[in-house]
Order: C-alpha cells, then structure tokens, then sequence
C-alpha cells in the first residue's frame, strides 16, 4: 500500500568518517588513489562543522558510518553529539566487532550522554577481504546468522530480562539492567540477500537499502512487508543516497558530467574490479545498474532523475538524484509515497552541500512531505 502523503519523513545527512572532497573518489570505498592532493582529512574540526551544518540545515539526524580506514563510530559520535542538540546519530555497529551485551551497555551511556538521540545501524559485512582484515572469518550467511543473534541478546540484555545466554555465536551471564532513563535506540538495518532479508524482518523497525529505480524498490518493499507481516510485525523502510541539484536540471547535468570527466578510464576499471569482489548482493545490484552503459553522464540515467554514476567508483551508495531542486524533490516523493519513509542523503563536499541542500532542497521536502522536522514531532 503506498504512504498517506501527510506522513512524515525522515531526512538524515552522512558523516564522511574516512575523508571528503568534491570529487567522486572523496568519500566511501574502495579507495583508488586519485585526488588527494586538497582532500580534507576527517578532523575533529572538520566533523564538528559538519554535524552543526546538518543541525542549522534542519536534518533531522546524520549517520556515522564503519569500515575499515573510517574513524570509531562510538568515538566520534561521542564527542560529536555534544556539539549539538537536536540532531539524532544513526551509528553504524559491525556485529562481528562487538559483543552484544557489552554494546548494550555502551549504547546506554550514550543515550544519556546525548539525552536519546542514538540510534543504531547494524551492518554484518561487506568484502572477505575487508573482514577478514578486521578478524572476522564468517562466511556471507553466517555472518548474518550472527547479527540475528547479536540483536536477541541485544534487546534482551536492554529489556532487562538478565538471563543467561549460551548461542552458536554469543554466551553471557546474567547481568545488570540498562539505565532506565536510557531509550532503547531504533534498529536500522540492510542487506539484500535472502538471508539479509530475513533478519531484517525479524528484528529492525527500519530497512535500509541504496536507492534503485522505483520499480524495484517498489518490489523489494513489497517483499519485505510480507516477510514482516509472517512474523507479526510492521517495518519503515529508508533509502541512502547521493544528491546533486542546482537551480536548473542542465546545471545539474553539467555538474555531474564534470565529475565524471576528471576520472581516467583506468581508475574506473580499477574500482570495478575491486566492488565485482564483495559478497555484497546489494553492491551486485549497485555494480549492475552500469553494465553495459556508456559512460556518459546520461548514459548513465537508469530512471527519471537517477543517476548510476558514482557507483562507477564508489562502494555502497552507488546512485544519486540529479536535477533541478524541484525535480529532486518530486522524485524523493515518489519513493515517499512508494512507502520510504528515511532519506539518507549526502553530497560533494559534505560541509557546504550539508548547507546548500539545507537552504535549497530540504524546505521543499517537507512542504511536499507536509512534515515538521523529526524532534518537532516527538
């Protein structure tokens, strides 16, 4: 069933953790060498202006990503919810790193550290490669069979029920309760492999997914209420993905066809190589919007407005909307009204598009949304 257009919607900005520029190649992975002559460095100081940028633009929270060359989610989002006061975190956690009980706990301090603006975005893996750098040996399907019993624990040990647990991956004791006064933080959570889906049914109030054409995200929607539905549950569902407007769909255009330009050829294929080597099935999907496209700006148009080409060379979040701010707009609209209800965008350089985007797009999203800005509504 498509949303009531009066809902409201979430929009979240992202904390580039392993650096930022202008360029394609600035932020996210893998990295592949170009241009970093000028990139800016994730600072403390860099940072601090960026989460206050999202605050002042009206962003109702920011996500703080993890993986290997980021910095500490758990650390930065520490220090950095105190330089505002209304912006919630989505802190993305690896259960493969983390002991469920013990990320309880933290999960606790940090609610009270930022007055209950944590929220937290489980991530099980990405490439054999990248994990097993990290310490972690699991097979894709395991690595999600994981996560399911890593939030069992989790929610168990938040709601105090202090037993025992003895699990294929996890055992503990008998421990103390949460903080009352600590608000069990939302789940956000993606994947789209079946054994993803599957978790993501069972345990999240939120599934994640890089943004596709309509039509598929529509299926995949679709799909995920069923699966919620057998187990007596309701899920919101939410989208991360790049954005470049302008004053006019041309200059838009204009933009992103530079972007692309400065790449060479070799570093491209050199990025390709790299992502076709994750287990990730959502990255398969990213990869394959751009098989046999050219690779021109257009060419690289998959639906109305959206844009493959940063999956070109960037891993994960792989399409933007490109356009004139109202035709942005309407399209997040769309997906809104598809049954999205999180947006979590994010630009080139994050501090001024944070401010920019602020100013120009995101007053449109909530006369189009009719909603007020997510604290507004507690």
């Amino acid at each position: 069933m498509p949303n009531d257009p009066r809902q409201p919607i979430e929009i979240d900005w992202f904390l580039p953790t392993n650096g930022d520029g202008r360029h394609l190649t600035s932020s996210g992975l893998p990295k592949i060498g170009l241009f970093q002559q000028g990139e800016r460095a994730p600072t403390l100081d860099y940072l601090r202006q960026i989460v206050r940028a999202a605050e002042q633009s009206a962003f109702d929270g920011i996500m703080v990503p993890t993986a290997s060359g980021f910095e500490d989610p758990w650390l930065i989002t520490a220090v950095l919810a105190q330089e505002v006061r209304r912006l919630r975190f989505l802190l993305t956690l690896r259960p493969g790193l983390e002991l469920p009980a013990y990320s309880a706990h933290r999960a606790a301090t940090l609610q009270l550290l930022s007055e209950n603006r944590l929220d937290l975005h489980l991530v099980s893996g990405s490439s054999r490669f990248e994990q097993r750098s990290l310490g972690d040996f699991l097979e894709h399907d395991e690595r999600y069979a994981r996560t399911a019993e890593f939030l069992e624990v989790f929610q168990a040990v938040w709601a105090g029920q202090g037993q025992p647990h003895h699990g294929r991956y996890y055992r503990s004791g008998a421990g103390n309760p949460i903080a009352p006064q600590a608000q069990a933080p939302a789940i956000y959570f993606g994947g789209a492999s079946a054994a993803a889906e599957h978790v993501g049914a069972a345990h999240a109030q939120t599934y994640l997914m890089w943004c596709e054409p309509p039509a598929m995200i529509a299926e995949r929607i679709l799909r995920m209420r069923e699966l919620a539905a057998a187990r007596g549950r309701s899920l919101r569902f939410g989208l991360r993905l790049h954005i470049f407007a302008a004053a006019t769909d041309d200059a838009a255009w204009a933009h992103v066809e530079r972007l692309l330009e400065e790449i060479p050829k070799e570093a491209i294929d050199r990025a390709q190589v790299q992502m076709a080597a994750y287990e990730s099935v959502g990255q398969s999907r990213q990869t394959d919007l751009v098989k046999g496209r050219g690779r021109g700006a257009r060419e690289l148009e998959v639906s109305a407005n959206l844009w493959a080409g940063v999956g070109l060379v960037r891993g994960g979040a792989g399409t933007a909307l490109v356009g004139s701010y109202q035709q942005v707009a309407e399209r997040i609209e769309e997906y809104h009204q598809l049954g999205v209800d999180c947006f979590i965008l994010s630009g080139f350089p994050h501090l001024e598009e944070a401010i920019h985007l602020g100013a120009e797009l995101v007053p449109q999203l909530r006369r189009l949304g009719g909603a007020l800005p997510r604290a507004e509504q507690r």
